[in-house]
Formats: structure tokens, C-alpha cells, sequence
């Protein structure tokens, strides 16, 4: 190892590559593999055709959740193509040894919402898995990103991927977050300030401040938006935070191995005068609550501003009338009074216990509106059980809300939660492509707060005035 100061990036991936391939990508050894339904069945059968079994099942989790019904999960599922996706994952994962949490396990959830409050993610990991908003994980200083299905069978076999080196952007925010200004806000507002693709053939650490003073779960749903700006995948520098989440969690190490992987954490962090490809600052004090206007996470704004005009945004061309046209919006517009039809609170970005406790601090004591469908969704089984244990379900049926079982539901079309054509949803999710949460359906992402201040109105609203 050389003596050059080193980027808690540099630090995770060098001791992580097999080899190297001169001129080509690394080797790369992977800690763990997170599955589901969706993008593993191809792979298995890649496997099969081949004649080669799994090589380190222990290293590989399955859980069932983007095909999965947020309703009587008891009952079989309905839709023929998402019942055989989810008896495949049964089927592949008893054949080769690989531990299964299907629907009906007390620890099924969103995949990116189990690995974490099972202690599977730990600092200094790698973790992949067929899903592009693994990039979750890297809250705990853990290199992740999401792969293809090739990829999924790649790492099943040898426990290894190929993969070029990203380069480094550091986003800092320094200051203190305002009112009502959740870490979903601090991430929205990053995006909209470099675009959608702006962190592009990048891997992000977000540092500073903001994100020192932010709960795990917070700093979960700023790296799991990393993919929407581009970025291969995004993460946070270690500390007592996480070291306090992680303690005591079933897969957590226990004892003198506690001891032991804690010294070697308190390691990764970026070295003083470590260099990055690309540096962005922000402000604390400049972050409003925020929404979403447009059809990439890169189209949003303070919610107390006007739609931008055309030559204002990053990549306001023909797209960006195709855009506001999609959404039946004009430039200028205000944003606050749009009337809206669906709320939903959930998804592997907005599905933990804190974003409930959020929403539920503003419908407290207030009506869901009644021109209102909201769909209310826990990221898994254990988050469902402490919305139940906290007396937040109390607030939420006293509110006139539901409460659905744990699933990705309406953050993406393979489900039965489908928002209608030309409906209008403010939505937790990660992503507000055009048909993402239905055909012709338009996506408002927005913080549980803004959620809330939404379900309870009707209609886009200010979540300050309820705070």
C-alpha cells in the first residue's frame, strides 16, 4: 500500500480487486448478493444450461418484492407472469442452498430495506444485486451498485464481476437543513442542480455536515438516489451512527468479531488531501422542500417556486416540452394547488420506519382528503411491526389512512398498484419516468412530508405550514 492519501472509495474497491486486466475492467470480489424475483430466474437458468452450481451460497440472500401483491399476501397471487417469477426464486434458491425470505416470511421486504436492518450490509462491503437502486447500501460505507442479469449469474458462479473503475465526485453540503427539509429534500435538491445524468460514469461520496448529522435512514435514501443522477452508486463515510444502527442486528458481527470489524471501520473514511474527479458545494440554508415537475428526477424545484422556463434548465430542449406536456403543465406554472389523486408513501427510498413517523407527524389529528387514494406501504415485515408498536397505525386509520403490506407496490408498474392514466401521484419513490407507475400515469416525487401535506389537502402543498 502506498502512503498517498486515499478516498474511503479507493480504500473499499483496492481491497476488493482479484485482478487486474491491463487496459480492461478489475476483477472484483463481491461480499454480498442481494436477489429477487425479477432479474435472478434468467441467471439460474444461465447456471443450469452450463452445468455449474453457485459458489458461495452463503454469500447470497433472496427476497420476493417487486412482483409482490400489498394485499392478502396470504392468498396466491394473481397476475400468471409474477406467480411463476416468484415460485422460480423459491424453487432456485431450495436447489442451490441459497437462503429464501418469500412472502409470508416474518423477515420478507424490499430488498434494500432487509439487507440493512438484518445487519447483512456492513461498512467496507461490496454488494451487488439486479437492481439499479442498490446503491442503498453504500449509507454504510459499502461500495454498491446495481448489475444485469448476466452479471447475477456471474456472481453466482464465482462470486465475482468484472468491472472498470468509476471515477470520484465528492458532493458536500455544509449547514444546517431547514424546516420541514427531509434528507429526500437534500437529494432531490442535488439532482436538480446537476441533472439527472450529471454524476455519470462517477461514484459519489456525499460528506459534510448534512450528512453527518443524518439517521441511517436518512442517509439510505440520499444513496439510494444516487442511480437518478447517474452515478454508479453513492456513499457515506462510517461513524458512531452507523456503528449504534448496526450493533446487536441478527447478522451483525457479535463479540470480539464486533471488535474487531469496528476497529477496521473506523478506518474508512476519506484521508486529508485525498482527490476526487469532481467536487460540487451546496447549502443547507438554499435546500426548501421539494418536488418533482417533470419526467426525469432531474426536473424538480422548492416547492414554494414556479415550473422553470425552457432556458433555465440543464437540458431544456424539445424534451423538456415533451416533458411538461406529458404532465399537462406549462412554464411559469405554480406548483403549489396542482390538485392531485394519489399519495404513496413506500418503496426501498421512503419505506422505513422514519419516513412513516414523518408522514404521520402531519396527518395527525387531520382527514385524508377525500379526492385522495393513498397507498401507505412498509419497506418490510420488521417496519410494518414498529408502525404498529409506535401507535403510528393508530394515527393513520384515526386519519382515515390504510395500511398495505410490505412490497415495492406503486414505486413501479409489476404489480397490482398501478396509478390510472393521467392521474397525478405524489410519490416517495425513486423515479418519475413516464408510464413508471403505469401507463400514462404522472409522478410528483416528493419527501414524506410533501406526501402527507398532499394526502391531507388534495392538492400540492407547503408541509411547512402544517410543521
Amino acid at each position: 500500500m502506498s502512503n498517498q492519501p486515499s478516498t474511503l472509495f479507493d480504500k473499499v474497491w483496492d481491497a476488493h480487486v482479484v485482478r487486474k486486466i491491463e487496459d480492461g475492467p478489475d476483477v472484483f470480489f463481491i461480499d454480498r448478493h442481494f436477489i429477487h424475483e425479477v432479474t435472478s430466474p434468467v441467471a439460474f437458468l444461465g447456471l443450469e444450461s452450463r452445468g455449474i452450481g453457485v459458489l458461495f451460497p452463503e454469500r447470497t440472500f433472496a427476497t420476493a418484492d417487486h412482483n409482490t401483491p400489498t394485499i392478502n399476501q396470504h392468498l396466491p397471487v394473481e397476475d400468471p407472469l409474477s406467480a411463476n417469477q416468484l415460485k422460480a426464486l423459491e424453487t432456485n434458491t431450495a436447489k442451490y442452498g441459497i437462503s429464501h425470505w418469500g412472502l409470508g416470511h416474518a423477515k420478507n421486504g424490499i430488498v434494500h430495506v432487509v439487507g440493512p436492518e438484518n445487519g447483512i450490509t456492513l461498512p467496507g462491503m461490496t454488494i451487488v444485486c439486479g437492481d439499479s437502486h442498490t446503491s442503498t447500501h453504500g449509507a454504510f460505507g459499502a461500495i454498491a451498485f446495481g448489475i444485469g442479469t448476466s452479471e447475477v449469474e456471474m456472481v453466482l458462479a464465482s462470486q465475482c464481476i468484472m468491472q472498470p473503475k468509476p471515477k470520484k465526485m465528492r458532493i458536500t453540503i455544509n449547514g444546517k437543513l431547514g424546516k420541514g427539509v427531509l434528507p429526500k429534500d437534500a437529494v432531490l435538491y442535488i439532482i436538480s442542480q446537476i441533472s439527472a445524468s450529471g454524476a455519470t460514469g462517477y461514484f459519489v461520496e456525499y460528506a459534510g455536515e448534512v450528512f453527518e448529522n443524518m439517521s441511517m435512514e436518512g442517509r439510505m435514501t440520499v444513496c439510494n438516489m444516487s442511480i437518478e443522477m447517474g452515478a454508479r452508486g453513492g456513499m457515506i463515510a462510517p461513524d458512531e451512527t452507523a456503528f449504534a444502527y448496526l450493533k446487536g442486528r441478527e447478522q451483525a458481527p457479535k463479540g470480539e468479531a464486533w471488535d474487531k470489524a469496528l476497529a477496521y471501520w473506523k478506518t474508512l473514511k476519506t484521508d486529508e488531501g485525498a482527490t476526487f474527479d469532481l467536487e460540487y458545494t451546496y447549502d443547507a440554508a438554499d435546500i426548501e422542500p421539494q418536488i418533482t415537475y417533470g419526467t426525469n428526477p432531474g426536473l424538480g424545484t422548492g416547492i414554494s417556486q414556479h415550473i422553470p422556463k425552457a432556458e433555465d434548465v440543464l437540458d431544456g430542449g424539445a424534451s423538456y416540452a415533451k416533458s411538461l406536456a406529458y404532465m399537462g403543465f406549462a412554464e411559469d406554472d405554480t406548483i403549489i394547488g396542482k390538485p392531485i389523486d394519489y399519495v404513496f408513501l413506500g418503496s426501498c427510498t421512503n419505506g422505513r420506519i422514519e419516513d412513516f413517523r414523518a408522514f404521520a407527524s402531519i396527518v395527525k389529528g387531520r382527514k385524508k382528503a377525500d379526492n385522495v387514494t393513498a397507498w401507505l406501504v412498509p419497506g418490510s415485515h420488521i417496519v410494518e411491526a414498529q408502525i404498529k408498536e409506535e401507535g403510528i397505525l393508530d394515527i393513520l386509520t384515526e386519519a382515515g389512512f390504510l395500511l398495505r403490506q410490505p412490497g415495492c407496490s406503486a414505486c413501479l408498474a409489476m404489480n397490482d398498484d398501478k396509478i390510472p392514466a393521467g392521474k397525478y401521484a405524489v410519490s416517495t419513490s425513486n423515479r418519475n419516468f413516464e408510464g413508471r407507475q403505469g401507463p400514462g400515469a404522472r409522478t410528483l416525487l416528493a419527501s414524506p412530508y410533501v406526501a402527507a401535506a398532499a394526502a391531507v389537502t388534495g392538492k400540492v402543498t407547503d408541509p411547512r405550514e402544517f410543521l
